[in-house]
């Protein structure tokens, strides 16, 4: 039984994540034709999103009071927090690759926390067009909906609480694989699933027991629902204090279910 390194200072794991993450990128730009490939494909799913959009308010004036400019916001934010997933914590995803071929012995052994390095591992190419399309949609939703400069710090608040949340709650179901053996994370896959069919839409159309999972179960509501519900006055402003708290209870989440996984791991020689 192999079990997770503790007492490594933070400031140690930190230069070790961005060496990593440094070297992520310098290995990308060498090849830069496959970088604007890669960029491209995830710009063009949002550029389908906006058209998406602009079809629908084309021939509805709302959406369970919603406007075509909040959507878009909604869209856009969780555009950014994909996309910063895949940007900064790609690697997660190769969780299941790893067990399978052991390659959690190797950085088992190096002295750093092991959900680091994996995470860290990779960088998803197509997160660029992501973030860089999504910002365009929020900014233009926000203008649109007639938000003013002072709630910036609102927003900004909102795209790295989403950011976090996303990369937690898919390392925790990513994590999965530590158990159930498979390259692909199926969980975390149906987490995308479910975000791109429910949460692209205000929680009002869904019934109660759906709202419920989103919000307190799988705290996906927080990504982008309640910060653009807050900033568009569909929700008070105290929401906003659980964008923090499911920001919190999403990595504490990721961290303990990758330790238990990790006690549970024994090599892939076993």
């Amino acid at each position: 039984m192999m079990t997770l390194k503790r007492g490594v200072p933070a400031r140690h794991v930190l230069a070790i994540y961005w060496r990593t993450w440094f070297a992520q990128i310098r290995s990308i730009v060498e090849y830069p034709a496959d970088l604007w490939v890669m960029a491209s494909a995830g710009a063009v799913w949002n550029i389908l999103q906006f058209a998406f959009l602009a079809v629908l308010f084309a021939n509805v004036p709302d959406v369970a009071g919603w406007g075509y400019h909040e959507m878009l916001m909604l869209s856009g934010l969780l555009s950014i927090a994909g996309g910063c997933n895949a940007l900064f914590w790609d690697g997660a995803w190769s969780t299941g690759g790893f067990v399978i071929k052991g390659d959690i012995d190797y950085r088992i052994t190096r002295p750093a926390p092991v959900i680091v390095q994996v995470g860290s591992s990779h960088i998803g190419m197509q997160s660029i067009g992501e973030v860089v399309f999504g910002a365009a949609m929020l900014v233009y939703g926000w203008i649109g909906a007639g938000i003013g400069l002072a709630a910036a710090p609102i927003g900004v608040l909102a795209v790295v609480c989403a950011g976090i949340i996303q990369s937690a709650l898919v390392t925790a179901l990513c994590a999965v694989n530590f158990w159930i053996k498979g390259q692909a994370s199926i969980f975390a896959f149906l987490l995308i699933e479910l975000q791109g069919n429910a949460m692209k839409m205000p929680l009002g159309i869904f019934p109660s027991g759906v709202r419920l999972v989103a919000m307190f179960l799988v705290p996906v509501a927080f990504i982008n629902f309640v910060p653009v519900a807050v900033l568009t006055g569909h929700q008070s402003a105290w929401w906003l204090l659980g964008v923090p708290a499911a920001v919190l209870g999403s990595v504490l989440l990721a961290v303990g279910v990758y330790r238990l996984g990790l006690r549970a791991y024994d090599s892939a020689g076993h």
